[in-house]
């Protein structure tokens, strides 16, 4: 299977079958002295850095509506070495986005603190797929991003309106399986509930908000699979909910 999925298209995804593999990824297992060492460069940049488990891809298909992959449990250092030697055929990442819309049709984004590794980056709030993540060795997308938009932004997605089907954007970076999510308070209300949760938090991960209201007001830092997403979101106007 490998990685056959169709780049730079938005996909409609019904299904999701990304499953936890217990074996070593590959990549970790061949890149040990690299991985060391690349680490020890990341933390002389940024201290703040912790060396937790995320998880990379060692298969991820397209077909019929449905995403079929494997993922393994590694270090953040062996994501940060990949991340520096991309593209790698051994491996990709994949990560859920819940496109946050405000009701005033404005998406909701953040930019990622200085300590961080996508330190000043603009994208909807998200985060790499985690141990807790997983139901039975499946991944819990819905659980994911509402932890992450809850640990980022202190917004509760339970809240808003959720968008039946699933999209999938593919890029040379890494795969964002995305769900919209329709909030019932404007934009700017929402910036606001963001800005005092980060001002609260002793250790924010994110600078702060950011709102964007139209392709003429695309924000400085965004990252590149944001653009297409925008456009997609700004086409359609509207998304319709089920």
């Amino acid at each position: 299977m490998a990685f056959d999925i169709p780049r730079n298209q938005i996909l409609p995804v019904d299904v999701v079958d990304v499953r936890l593999d217990p074996e070593p990824h590959p990549f970790e297992r061949d890149n040990a002295e690299a991985i060391v060492a690349n680490w020890a460069e990341e933390k002389a940049a940024r201290p703040a850095l912790f060396d937790g488990t995320v998880m990379l891809l060692s298969e991820l298909a397209y077909g019929d509506n449905r995403l079929t992959g494997r993922c393994h449990a590694i270090r953040y250092s062996t994501f940060m070495l990949w991340r520096k030697l991309k593209p790698v055929t051994s491996a990709e990442h994949a990560f859920a986005h819940a496109m946050l819309i405000s009701s005033d049709n404005a998406l909701v984004a953040i930019r990622m603190g200085a300590h961080t590794a996508n330190a000043g980056k603009v994208y909807f709030a998200a985060g790499s797929f985690e141990p807790e993540d997983f139901r039975d060795g499946l991944v819990d997308l819905d659980y994911n991003m509402a932890r992450e938009v809850r640990e980022e932004t202190g917004l509760d997605l339970g809240t808003a309106s959720r968008e039946a089907r699933c999209h999938a954007l593919s890029v040379e970076s890494g795969t964002a399986i995305v769900r919209c999510y329709r909030a019932a308070e404007t934009a700017d209300e929402l910036a606001a509930q963001i800005t005092r949760f980060v001002a609260d938090d002793p250790d924010p991960e994110i600078e702060g908000p950011v709102i964007i209201r139209g392709m003429d007001d695309l924000p400085e830092g965004l990252m590149p699979h944001m653009r297409p997403l925008a456009e997609w979101h700004f086409s359609n106007g509207q998304v319709r909910l089920a």
